[in-house]
């Protein structure tokens, strides 16, 4: 727990929430399935009533389609992702990013070995390599990236 929230803390917590991260894009259903290839995970099946996404999208108004996309884990254990269209591109660094998980337990080379062959990876799918941050005396590699439409993410 950080210590500097412990006056928040009244005793165990009782419910845990699931939640969904939101990503604001141009084109949601490119960056949706880019964050499919890069995590394993799925689109869900369209709404009830519709077939398929395509079935799905002639019925909105012309307006709101394409407006929004999102993906799952295919085991429901990860949080859904979700993209909505916005008007006005990415500006400054995500205050938030995810980390995703491809050195865990891995150390010195062998980590870094497995966090550029997940970059080598990404790049075909079109990921940006921001920078390359080797171990030192305090923390492990780590690869900071950019997704298809300069959302900041890191191998870790």
């Amino acid at each position: 727990m950080d210590r500097s929230l412990g006056h928040l803390y009244r005793g165990p917590v009782t419910t845990v929430r699931q939640f969904q991260v939101t990503f604001d894009c141009a084109d949601p259903e490119r960056v949706a399935r880019f964050w499919c290839e890069v995590l394993g995970y799925v689109v869900p099946p369209p709404p009830g009533g519709f077939t398929s996404w395509e079935e799905y999208e002639r019925a909105q108004p012309e307006e709101e389609r394409g407006s929004w996309f999102a993906c799952v884990d295919p085991n429901g254990i990860g949080p859904r992702l979700f993209f909505q269209r916005v008007p006005e591109g990415k500006v400054v660094k995500n205050r938030v990013h995810l980390d995703v998980r491809v050195g865990t337990g891995l150390t010195g080379a062998e980590r870094l070995a497995a966090l550029t062959a997940e970059r080598d990876r990404l790049l075909p799918l079109g990921a940006v390599e921001v920078l390359l941050q080797e171990a030192d005396e305090v923390n492990e590699s780590c690869i900071w990236m950019n997704d298809v439409e300069g959302n900041d993410f890191c191998l870790d």
